[in-house]
């Protein structure tokens, strides 16, 4: 019992360090024309700016894909790229800006193959 109740308060711990980093990010780069994620249209091209919360090899097809979930306080969405297995500098816990465009699958936001930069 005692396991899981330090399981949920490290989770916890986590995910208020995540908002409190995603609102931060919103309040640094308020001046920028970004797209937030929870506001984003489909279809259109878009620039977001988040921290990956994921990062996985999820192969699509027989495809290597490394999949990550960008969070940046107002939503989530699914990044993938395709034919990869590892990118440099992509783990969870980074920050990330991409540009491209989101399209849904089975019900998820998802954008394939963003151009992406590295935020410090």
């Amino acid at each position: 019992m005692a396991d899981k109740s330090r399981l949920r308060r490290s989770i916890s711990r986590w995910a208020n360090t995540s908002d409190q980093h995603a609102r931060d990010m919103r309040r640094e780069y308020a001046g920028e024309q970004l797209d937030r994620i929870g506001d984003a249209p489909d279809r259109e091209q878009v620039r977001l700016r988040g921290t990956l919360r994921t990062v996985t090899l999820r192969p699509r097809g027989g495809v290597p894909a490394l999949e990550a979930e960008l969070f940046d306080g107002t939503g989530t969405l699914t990044v993938i790229w395709l034919g990869r297995r590892r990118i440099t500098g992509i783990a969870p816990g980074r920050s990330l800006e991409i540009r491209g465009r989101i399209g849904r699958h089975e019900g998820h936001r998802i954008i394939y193959n963003p151009r992406y930069e590295l935020m410090p």
